[in-house]
């Protein structure tokens, strides 16, 4: 037999069981052809429903299901699943807004080329609410109609209607009916965890500053930020840089311990502490002592924290730091020359010691000096036994950036860090580059 030109389209197509046999199979549309795809009917008789071979595909149906957590996606799967295995088209239908009628969410015909009739006609027709717990037929045209409930964990997810040219035999139904719940349950899953990840999302967003500087002059800056997670879980990770008045800025950069809500508590009283008692004028050691006590004073919800924290004051040299790394990963300056050379001293983290003091470093940028600090999503980075930090891994990187603008040096290090390991990372990364001018 000749292979059909592409422009011969594929009428239908599915996955036909007997016994432990599997079979993928697609009908053409060939030239003299009537082109009339094989429907629901001609697949009825084949096996009960409960012979094995539609106990896989039930099974099947389950994995296929279980495999996405995207709400939008859920009622496409449910409707190719269902055609042409147990009928000709399948329309899935989602409650409407503000208690309204249900909403078609998505239409799928053996043959392609009746969908917009089959929309047509499904549109002038009343679908049943998915209160009712039972089947119930449709009125529709020469279609023998089934209106599937769509109902998980008590809650009415919408409808899964069902139609075919012959009349839906019992063990058909009984089976549409098992699928229907498995398919209601994806529906509610998919619908928890897209919740939780607005949530999660909105959350993250609350924690990150309301902006940075438009104009800062002598100043050269970049930050780079992007949390771990599928759904971006809440993580422990911040970065801040305000103004404190004419040439002057307070910038930060920190990991609390952990992950969710527990971590996002401290975060936030972190960064709105921070800026808070520098607009009151306080130094920076006398900030990072106030912030200790006051993540002791959380009690039991308190986490450690680590943190990068200075002042930034222009002068006619250049620019004049005063920081301090509460147990955080070591900031890096870069000379011009490619020399790279480690500026601060490690003190105690946060959330630890009351008794603990802090004391400024202070550190001078020359014009073309950049200072570079990370979280340890950055220096952890993991390649089987090796970390991106190992011998100097970081300081190697920044040796690569003289003369590169603020923005260039947090990208490279930034693509450095996603090419040192195939996997995506498990954590939070956070980089904050200070380049004078």
């Amino acid at each position: 037999m000749p292979v059909a030109p592409p422009s011969q389209a594929v009428t239908d197509w599915g996955v036909s069981f007997d016994g432990a046999l599997r079979t993928r199979w697609a009908r053409l549309r060939l030239p003299g052809g009537t082109g009339m795809a094989r429907t629901a009917d001609d697949w009825a008789g084949r096996r009960t429903s409960q012979g094995p071979g539609w106990l896989g595909f039930l099974a099947d149906a389950s994995d296929l299901l279980a495999g996405t957590l995207d709400p939008d996606m859920v009622p496409a799967l449910i409707a190719q699943i269902v055609v042409p295995r147990l009928a000709t088209w399948c329309a899935v239908y989602t409650p409407g807004s503000d208690g309204g009628p249900p909403e078609l969410a998505y239409l799928w015909h053996a043959d392609e080329f009746q969908i917009d009739d089959l929309r047509g006609e499904l549109a002038e027709v009343t679908i049943p609410s998915a209160e009712n717990l039972t089947p119930m037929p449709i009125q529709l045209g020469d279609w023998q109609s089934l209106a599937f409930p769509l109902v998980a964990r008590g809650r009415s997810l919408g409808v899964m209607c069902l139609g075919r040219s012959g009349r839906f035999p019992d063990d058909i139904a009984q089976l549409a009916e098992d699928l229907g719940r498995r398919a209601a349950l994806a529906m509610d899953n998919a619908r928890l965890y897209a919740q939780q990840a607005d949530a999660n999302r909105a959350l993250q967003r609350s924690l990150l500053p309301p902006g940075t500087p438009a104009e800062t002059p002598g100043l050269d800056y970049s930050v780079v930020y992007e949390p771990a997670g599928e759904n971006n879980e809440v993580g422990g990770d911040f970065y801040d840089l305000f103004s404190t008045g004419e040439g002057t800025w307070r910038f930060a950069i920190g990991d609390v311990c952990g992950t969710g809500p527990q971590a996002a508590a401290v975060t936030g009283l972190a960064r709105h502490t921070l800026r808070l008692l520098a607009r009151e004028g306080y130094d920076v050691a006398a900030v990072v002592s106030r912030l200790n006590r006051a993540i002791l004073e959380e009690g039991e919800r308190a986490r450690f924290l680590t943190l990068l924290h200075g002042e930034i004051r222009r002068t006619a040299g250049g620019l004049d730091l005063s920081l301090i790394s509460a147990g955080h990963p070591e900031a890096l300056r870069l000379r011009p020359s490619g020399a790279v050379e480690a500026v601060v001293t490690s003190q105690s983290l946060l959330g630890v010691f009351p008794e603990a003091e802090f004391t400024a470093d202070h550190v001078h940028l020359a014009p073309g000096d950049v200072l570079l600090g990370v979280t340890d999503g950055v220096t952890e980075r993991r390649s089987g036994d090796r970390l991106l930090d190992d011998d100097g891994g970081l300081a190697g990187l920044l040796a690569e950036c003289a003369d590169l603008s603020a923005r260039a040096v947090a990208e490279r290090i930034r693509r450095a860090v996603q090419d040192f390991a195939i996997e995506p990372s498990a954590d939070d990364l956070a980089i904050l580059v200070l380049r004078a001018v």
